[in-house]
């Protein structure tokens, strides 16, 4: 027996399918770039904007350090003191902080763009069973959880080891310097290093991005079963497609047969075509088609044609080329218009003659039909 294969997750998610994963929040993120992109934004801000936060810095400390003594007994004093210098370190602080915080946005943006959405802040009751949480800690995710934690180990402790020894000679000659040089000096190692320091992570962060979009995908992998229930559901069932046809063609032919009584003329097969046409020579530049059918609806043409004293016409090479080449609601083929003409000429002298004001026409028209427009008709059984 064949093994079935139709349940199996074989195949690439839809883009609806993913659509609705991106509606319910669940979009690739990589906390491993997110986390670099702060620690790197951050620890280059502050190499950048270190002097000017330091100055600031000591600005403060004369603040705080410098007024008279009487002011330690003025309450109002000592606030006014504490807002200067609240404001200072904001001011001091603010320029780094907005860089932090633009890393801080950046990072999940990279990585699945912007998304908001409220059903990811739904309680799941599934993460409280303690089965699916035993298998989540011994899943794949959790492998590679665990080799990223012992690489970002070995990764970060030997740039350590590497920026130490970099820096090393460096950092022993401080001591022979004076107070103020020495100090630049210790706050310039310190911040090199842990640039680099922050820099290293990016290894693993350029490593778990396609992990985490590879992860994701391979999730919302779908079964074949799915992928046709899905094509039902958005296409629609196909009897259910069916019926809504039915009842366009239904509705369709319901307005077609309201325009009938309004025609000039019924051209018929006799019986398996009719074309009903209107032409107004003040306001049409060619006979309008306002109606046409075969059999049932040849028939129904007819019938309506016939309770509205609208005249008909047999001529079934004529009738057959305007059905087929003719459209509802548009102007006849320009190849039909003599043959047409000459209906309609033979129509109105037939009219006169009815009414007394005219002779009776001799003859049906010859009614030619261009080679490119005939339609031969179906042989018989």
């Amino acid at each position: 027996m064949a093994e079935d294969t139709s349940q199996e997750k074989t195949e690439e998610p839809t883009s609806r399918k993913l659509e609705k994963s991106r509606e319910e929040g669940q979009v690739p993120r990589s906390k491993e770039l997110s986390t670099t992109m702060v620690l790197v934004a951050g620890a280059a801000g502050l190499l950048a904007l270190g002097p000017w936060i330091s100055e600031r810095a000591i600005r403060i400390a004369k603040m705080g350090f410098s007024f008279e003594r009487e002011a330690i007994y003025d309450l109002g004093s000592m606030s006014a003191h504490l807002n200067a210098a609240t404001l200072e370190a904001a001011g001091a602080l603010a320029p780094w902080l907005l860089i932090v915080v633009v890393a801080a946005f950046a990072g999940p943006l990279s990585v699945g763009g912007w998304l908001f959405s409220t059903k990811a802040l739904a309680p799941k009751m599934n993460r409280l069973n303690p089965f699916s949480g035993l298998k989540r800690m011994f899943s794949a995710n959790s492998l590679v959880e665990l080799i990223k934690a012992w690489a970002k180990v070995g990764v970060v402790g030997t740039v350590a080891w590497l920026v130490f020894t970099f820096y090393f000679d460096a950092a022993m000659s401080l001591q022979h310097q004076a107070l103020r040089p020495a100090i630049g000096g210790t706050l310039e190692i310190i911040l090199w290093s842990v640039l680099y320091l922050c820099l290293s992570t990016l290894i693993i962060a350029v490593a778990d991005v396609p992990w985490q979009i590879y992860s994701h995908t391979k999730k919302l992998r779908m079964t074949m079963q799915e992928i046709k229930d899905e094509y039902k559901e958005s296409e629609g069932k196909p009897e259910v497609k069916s019926k809504i046809r039915q009842l366009q063609r239904e509705m369709a032919n319901r307005r077609m047969m309201a325009d009938v009584p309004e025609a000039d003329v019924v051209i018929t097969n006799p019986t398996h075509f009719a074309v009903a046409l209107k032409y107004q020579a003040d306001s049409m530049g060619a006979p309008l088609l306002v109606a046409k059918g075969s059999d049932e609806v040849a028939m129904r043409i007819r019938e309506v044609a016939k309770e509205n004293n609208i005249p008909q016409m047999q001529a079934p090479p004529l009738a057959r080329a305007l059905y087929t080449h003719g459209k509802i609601g548009e102007e006849i083929p320009e190849g039909l218009y003599v043959a047409v003409a000459q209906v309609l000429a033979y129509i109105y002298q037939m009219d006169m003659f009815i009414k007394g004001k005219g002779q009776k026409p001799k003859k049906k028209p010859d009614m030619p039909i261009p080679r490119d427009l005939r339609v031969d008709p179906e042989p018989k059984a």
